[in-house]
């Protein structure tokens, strides 16, 4: 079996197109950080508002499921709910966490159950950042519609599994957050914090390319799409 990171699946994986603009997306805040002057409460903010969109597409793909499938409709019919109150408090927590690490005077006014507030605050964080989330929105709806609706993908999905996928995500901006928050805080670096965020984030996309490119080769093949 040949081992995950190797030259032949990245060259693969790097001939979609999808690939590209995914790794564009993830460099986006660098150019943020250069041109507009944004600081790491601007840079995890927008990886928060992230994991919100993340959380809208991993939703609609467990409804397209349960076009797929019988077994997923019934499924989607209790996981739904539960996955928007489960990951809708995980975010919030997470959310409220990272607005009171960096921001302290506007968490000490803020309500304590204010979600809406929340997301006013991370959209405040750095100019222009409307238009990074929907360089980010568009990318993911362009995933949704091609790999996961005309390649076939909501057909052989299993919804319990796509409820748990944004979780590791999660856990991963949040170790770098720690990770770049020793930087900045011991070594007096708030600049190494900030490019290890980002470092993070794109090896994180590399890797969600590499996966994605694995999981269509081992899929069935579709009639209707070719295979990129």
């Amino acid at each position: 079996m040949k081992r995950f990171f190797d030259p032949a699946l990245l060259a693969r994986a790097y001939r979609d197109p999808l690939a590209w603009a995914s790794l564009g997306v993830d460099l986006l805040p660098l150019f943020a950080v250069v041109t507009l002057s944004w600081n790491p409460t601007a840079l995890v903010a927008l990886y928060w508002l992230e994991n919100l969109l993340i959380g809208g597409f991993t939703l609609l793909r467990m409804v397209a499921s349960g076009f797929g499938k019988a077994i997923n409709f019934a499924l989607a019919v209790f996981l739904v709910p539960f996955f928007v109150v489960h990951y809708g408090m995980f975010c919030f927590g997470h959310g409220t966490f990272l607005m009171s690490f960096a921001d302290q005077t506007t968490a000490a006014n803020s309500s304590l159950f204010d979600g809406f507030g929340l997301v006013r605050w991370a959209i405040s964080t750095g100019p222009q950042m409307m238009w990074f989330l929907a360089a980010i929105a568009a990318l993911g709806l362009a995933f949704f519609v091609r790999d996961f609706w005309l390649n076939g993908e909501y057909r052989r999905a299993d919804v319990s599994e796509l409820m748990f996928s944004p979780y590791g995500r999660i856990v991963t901006l949040h170790i770098a957050i720690l990770l770049g928050a020793f930087l900045t805080l011991g070594l007096g670096q708030p600049m190494l914090g900030v490019l290890l965020l980002i470092l993070i984030r794109v090896i994180f996309g590399v890797f969600f390319s590499l996966s994605r490119r694995l999981k269509r080769e081992r899929a069935p093949a579709t009639p209707t799409v070719a295979q990129s």
